[in-house]
């Protein structure tokens, strides 16, 4: 496997840096739900454990709107997978969910993010538009990049559970 974080010159500015870490993330994401039917993105490697890939991706989904439109652009337009504020609910009800209709979800969300990434300096300062919070884009980049290393942790399991394979 190719991996291109580490093509970067070691001068490389910090924007660079953190685009380019979290469009790995992302690609590692889709390397390891790669080749496998919605029955097999949609299964549970833990039976006690409502985690599946195809849950994940929409969780990230999820988490790029929630963040980048909601925190950043301060523009939130409302859930994709959540109706009553349940934890987890994303990754529930998939009996119908289908890998190609999430992940082009998915990849419309990531696009919106790095459009509105693009649009702003590292410095920005929003206030999420449900939360209050203040984000700066620089730290919503660092969260973006630890919350797809983490889900991207899990999804190995996943995979090595359904086939033994693991993501590059």
């Amino acid at each position: 496997m190719h991996d291109d974080r580490f093509q970067l010159p070691a001068d490389a500015d910090e924007r660079t840096l953190l685009t380019c870490f979290l469009d790995w993330h992302r690609k590692a994401l889709v390397r390891t739900c790669a080749g496998l039917p919605d029955e097999q993105l949609r299964r549970r490697a833990v039976p006690t454990s409502n985690l599946t890939l195809l849950g994940l991706v929409r969780h990230l989904a999820g988490v790029e709107r929630w963040y980048f439109q909601g925190g950043i652009a301060e523009n939130y337009p409302g859930s994709l997978y959540t109706a009553t504020g349940k934890l987890g609910e994303d990754f529930d009800d998939l009996d119908s969910a289908t890998g190609e209709a999430s992940f082009a979800i998915w990849r419309a969300e990531v696009e919106t993010s790095r459009r509105i990434t693009a649009e702003r300096p590292l410095e920005a300062l929003s206030t999420h538009v449900i939360t209050g919070q203040s984000l700066s884009l620089r730290w919503v980049l660092n969260h973006m990049i630890d919350e797809y290393a983490r889900h991207n942790g899990h999804a190995d399991l996943i995979r090595e559970a359904i086939d033994g394979q693991v993501g590059e």
